[in-house]
């Protein structure tokens, strides 16, 4: 039997660990791989669009190999074969192109510039929140949380997490008890000590987040109200009992941070002032507490944020 006519399982395996990133590893490979499966690597870099549509055939043809030296390429990279290669690379393109063809032609020439496409992002994504938001569902999470024993805070990712830290930070000034957690496992697990007495707040920017999603099940399930902050139309929309939903746009533009964090915070920021004001009497006295427990701490008696 001829090399070119082996069925791919019939070549051993190198035993390569698998990579994320298959765009950085043709570029780290480069100029190591045996010469014919260089030529493979080459025509992949020099045609990376069009692999996707290609039949193992037609790349070997077209690199002047034959089919097994595909393989073999292919499983110096981490994959089995040829299929996983062709699905994992069209799956790191999707992402990595908006970053290899970034247009920055409208880069700001100064940091005043930069600040005012800054702003500019959050005031208009601000006011696609203001429209979207239903105001009864805001209510509803307000009581929700008024009522609550304990209220858990849970988000993952970088913006996620850090509203779940700021709710918490929020929540407890005002004489709520209030936990954030940013772990997967954590999360299953507080939630599943949660009650009828109990309030889980949860962010998701995506609302498909696997853990995101479970938590609401599993404090459901033992009588808990649960908060989602999340895109309409998700499962964790469709799971939590107070959906607060909002569609944010998100620049283009890959080296401007997202607005929609802010129009979040903003959400969470009424939340917490309407809570203030419902239960004025004892957040007032918590309130002042806490600012008299930092002045003796720090000796200042001015005005300054409390406790941040």
């Amino acid at each position: 039997m001829s090399e070119d006519n082996r069925d791919e399982i019939e070549l051993p395996s190198r035993g390569q660990a698998a990579v994320a990133d298959l765009i950085s590893a043709l570029d780290r490979v480069d100029g190591q791989l045996a010469a014919r499966e260089q030529r493979v690597a080459d025509y992949v870099k020099a045609n990376i669009d069009s692999i996707s549509t290609m039949t193992i055939a037609e790349l070997a043809g077209a690199a002047d190999v034959s089919t097994p030296t595909v393989i073999r390429f292919c499983r110096s990279l981490g994959c089995d074969g040829f299929k996983e290669f062709k699905l994992r690379l069209a799956q790191n393109l999707a992402v990595s192109l908006q970053y290899i063809q970034a247009d920055v032609s409208e880069e700001p020439a100064t940091v005043e510039t930069a600040l005012d496409h800054v702003l500019g992002a959050i005031y208009a994504t601000a006011n696609v929140m203001r429209k979207q938001l239903d105001p009864k569902r805001l209510e509803e999470a307000k009581e929700a949380i008024i009522g609550s024993r304990q209220l858990l805070v849970a988000g993952i990712g970088g913006g996620s997490s850090m509203l779940a830290q700021e709710a918490a930070n929020r929540f407890f000034r005002l004489g709520i008890a209030s936990t954030a957690v940013n772990d997967s496992y954590i999360i299953q697990m507080r939630s599943a000590t949660l009650g009828p007495q109990d309030t889980l707040l949860l962010f998701s920017s995506s609302g498909e987040t696997d853990a995101i999603v479970g938590a609401a099940k599993v404090a459901l399930a033992y009588g808990a109200k649960t908060i989602g902050i999340s895109k309409p139309y998700t499962r964790l929309a469709k799971t939590v009992s107070i959906p607060i939903e909002v569609d944010l746009p998100e620049d283009p533009d890959i080296f401007k941070p997202t607005a929609s964090r802010h129009a979040y915070l903003a959400i969470l920021d009424a939340l917490a002032m309407s809570v203030a004001y419902e239960t004025k009497d004892a957040t007032t006295e918590n309130l002042r507490r806490i600012r008299s427990s930092l002045t003796a701490y720090h000796g200042r008696t001015g005005p300054q944020p409390l406790g941040d």
